[in-house]
């Protein structure tokens, strides 16, 4: 299988000094979904900017589809199709007149257009809203517009910045369900960056993990959750204040093997929870905390995600303002 994606030592410097890559190695398979993870900051645009030609890297070399990013810019933009989290879509027109925009901006031919068109909002599930305004449009039928719009040329590379960023439960499973059959029908690729672990978990057949500009991580979601090792011990503090006071003296304890903790809920990763939980019990107590809750789970996503990026990656600030942009859309 050929590789769609190609990185090698990748860096982008801005100017002022702020370094958003640091040398970045990754490959990306043909035909598969790819999920790039990382905290805010830690260079997942920049990356994805510059694979999509809109941002020229400082040093390194980037391929899409066996083109430079830099040299072949043209060709590879002829290859893929992009969808960033910005809004993407004129809401004062229709959804037919939308993909019509773009169709001719495409420079796809007069007599195929009309076809083309109905086609993708077929695909999208938009065909009974088509000749509505945009404005009237729920968050789901507007990011599967967005999507349908750079369907139309059936990329054979297919980006998304944060693909359901504000979108409530259904809409997050439809935009997916399109997606996945985007790519099983035409054999594309599709790479895209999320806040949202179980679209990673679910969707992606690999999965990489950047932070402070590096990949510090690859492999599929059982791999990344198995390289945690051992079983998760998790306590619900009844006071999240006291949470990050008390990672110092859990991290002493003989049984931890590596301590997180996330809002009010601190949590251990351990060879044996049975044995584990007690003495960690026992710790907080000592210190006077209370424990709303304990429990004991096999490691999951969120907890590789917390030992190779060392936070917790939040989705309710961003999913807020995506929310924000959404009603003021529907207010036109």
């Amino acid at each position: 299988m050929q590789d769609a994606v190609v990185v090698e030592g990748l860096e982008k410097v801005y100017s002022g000094g702020t370094r958003a890559l640091a040398g970045v190695d990754l490959r990306v398979e043909e035909g598969r979904i790819f999920a790039l993870l990382g905290p805010n900051g830690s260079g997942k645009t920049t990356l994805v900017r510059i694979l999509t030609t809109q941002l020229r890297p400082t040093a390194g070399s980037a391929h899409v589809m066996g083109l430079d990013v830099v040299r072949d810019a043209a060709k590879v933009r002829t290859l893929i199709g992009y969808v960033p989290q910005e809004m993407s879509v004129w809401t004062d027109i229709t959804g037919r007149e939308n993909l019509t925009l773009y169709a001719k901006v495409y420079g796809i031919p007069s007599d195929r257009r009309s076809r083309v068109v109905d086609e993708a909002l077929g695909k999208m599930d938009l065909h009974d809203v088509r000749d509505h305004i945009v404005s009237t449009y729920s968050g789901g039928m507007i990011r599967r517009l967005e999507i349908a719009c750079t369907m139309l040329i059936k990329p054979r590379l297919l980006f998304l910045d944060e693909p359901t960023i504000g979108l409530d439960p259904a809409g997050r499973k439809v935009v997916w369900e399109e997606l996945t059959a985007f790519k099983e029908e035409l054999g594309a690729t599709v790479f895209f960056n999320t806040h949202y672990m179980d679209e990673a978990q679910n969707f992606s057949d690999r999965i990489a993990i950047i932070d402070k500009g590096s990949i510090v991580v690859t492999g599929t979601s059982d791999e990344l959750r198995r390289s945690v090792g051992g079983e998760v011990v998790r306590f619900t503090l009844s006071d999240q204040a006291q949470a990050a006071g008390v990672m110092g003296r859990v991290r002493g304890l003989a049984v931890a093997r590596d301590v997180s903790v996330d809002g009010p809920e601190v949590r251990v990763v351990v060879d044996d929870a049975e044995a584990a939980l007690p003495v960690v019990l026992d710790a907080l107590r000592s210190m006077g905390v209370a424990v709303a809750r304990a429990g004991a789970t096999k490691p999951s996503l969120d907890d590789a995600f917390l030992r190779y990026a060392g936070k917790h990656e939040g989705t309710e600030g961003r999913a807020a303002d995506a929310r924000q942009m959404r009603r003021m859309i529907k207010r036109g």
